[in-house]
């Protein structure tokens, strides 16, 4: 595999989880980082409707369910104007307990990307990811601002993959790194060094085999004295920080990890409907109904109930009334509609159902399983966007909105503490564990 494939598998893998819970809104989402802690870069449109082609049907998601109650406005011209959401307070505002705002920049002047939270006042950044310089690890000093190198991290080989997954425990930080020698297959090198500060040192090579089937890693995690992660196909594996080979985690053969030692399968539109503890055994079952679609964490789940509707159409036609063709086939004489009916975020057991705001679109973790990304529209149909707190009801305005090509980015959130985003010359970082 050369390195246009490998860069190509990490985009399609990431593509194949984005695709079903694209909003409306959205014509396009493209990952603008390949760090644990991304950020996405969003093209916007004003469509209506997004229409997907797939063999002989078509399908068409209608915004119906999911715009605003309301009425919309009406033109001078006759067109249709969604009417103006209500715009929260800035986050800033809403929760000051959880902001920090620093320098977008280390004093040297180098661009880092934010990767976790090592305590409450220490920043893990990285440095050279993406301007084909040497990479290095800092520890960032919230409160004082000022930035100490961990780690040199060692360069890659034969690979358009840098550093991956970065995860910390147990006072040592690690990550991974796809490398490929001459006459030997590509692997995934996971290092670790302490946290404190070292010299990397290789923990073992995981052998990755045809990527474009099985996958790279992911879901790397410290837990006491090893290191596990799955496959993004599915498998789990375990292996000493200290070094080894890496051993499948039994009864997680097809899994992928959730966080640890919560482990699941992804079913079709229930993600993570089923989840198992492979240290104690415990079994979570999360409760779905056939009209839902769903994405679960240890506790919750937060999805949408939809309903489909297959109809007719008619074949396009040019001026002469010749039938016009969809590449090489004909264009399909059916559509497949999609309503929202309802968006909701609920305990797995099927209890303490709660709406979420209509303009919620399943996709990403809720971060701490109740902060949710949720997009408006502002005055003169900006998108503006907000975080949502499902417990409390509570929204703020992230400050993010889009540039003058219509592209934004927007924070990738996880299941843990932190949120990163850059505005302008300023990096909000906000430690959801603050909100109370």
């Amino acid at each position: 595999m050369n390195d246009l494939e490998d860069k190509l598998s990490r985009v399609l893998s990431g593509a194949a989880h984005l695709v079903p819970q694209a909003p409306a809104e959205l014509a396009a989402t493209v990952k603008a980082r390949h760090r644990r802690r991304r950020a996405r870069t969003t093209a916007l449109c004003a469509a209506a409707a997004v229409v997907l082609l797939a063999g002989g049907t078509g399908a068409v998601v209608s915004t119906l369910g999911s715009s605003a109650e309301s009425h919309p406005a009406v033109s001078a011209t006759g067109e249709a104007k969604p009417p103006a959401d209500k715009i929260p307070p800035p986050v800033e505002k809403v929760w000051p307990q959880a902001v920090r705002k620093i320098p977008a920049k280390l004093p040297d002047g180098r661009a880092y990307y934010p990767q976790l939270l090592l305590d409450d006042h220490t920043l893990l950044v990285m440095t050279g990811a993406s301007d084909g310089k040497r990479q290095f690890l800092w520890r960032y000093d919230l409160d004082t601002g000022r930035p100490r190198q961990v780690a040199e991290i060692p360069p890659t080989k034969g690979s358009a993959i840098v550093a991956e997954g970065v995860a910390a425990g147990g006072g040592n930080i690690v990550w991974w790194a796809s490398y490929k020698d001459a006459g030997s297959p590509r692997v995934a090198r996971i290092w670790t060094v302490p946290a404190t500060g070292g010299q990397p040192r290789p923990v073992t090579d995981v052998p990755l085999g045809n990527v474009m089937k099985q996958g790279h890693i992911d879901g790397l995690t410290v837990t006491g004295s090893d290191v596990v992660f799955a496959y993004e196909k599915g498998g789990v594996y375990r292996v000493p920080l200290s070094g080894g080979s890496p051993q499948p985690v039994k009864g997680a053969e097809r899994h992928h990890i959730l966080q640890w030692p919560w482990v699941g399968v992804h079913h079709g539109k229930a993600i993570f409907r089923e989840l198992l503890n492979v240290e104690t055994g415990e079994r979570r079952d999360a409760a779905v109904k056939a009209d839902e679609e769903v994405r679960c964490g240890v506790d919750r789940c937060a999805g949408v109930a939809v309903r489909y509707k297959t109809v007719k159409v008619e074949r396009p036609r040019d001026r002469s009334g010749k039938e016009i063709r969809c590449g090489t086939r004909r264009c399909p004489d059916t559509m497949r509609t999609q309503t929202v009916l309802r968006r909701f975020v609920r305990d797995r057991d099927g209890s303490q159902e709660r709406k979420l705001p209509n303009s919620f679109q399943p996709g990403d973790d809720a971060a701490f399983e109740r902060f949710f990304k949720v997009t408006l529209s502002g005055p003169g149909t900006q998108i503006v966007l907000t975080l949502y707190d499902a417990d409390t009801g509570r929204s703020a305005d992230l400050g993010i909105r889009p540039d003058a090509k219509g592209t934004m980015v927007t924070p990738d959130s996880g299941l843990d503490r932190l949120m990163t985003y850059q505005i302008k010359n300023e990096m909000y970082v906000l430690d959801l564990a603050a909100i109370k």
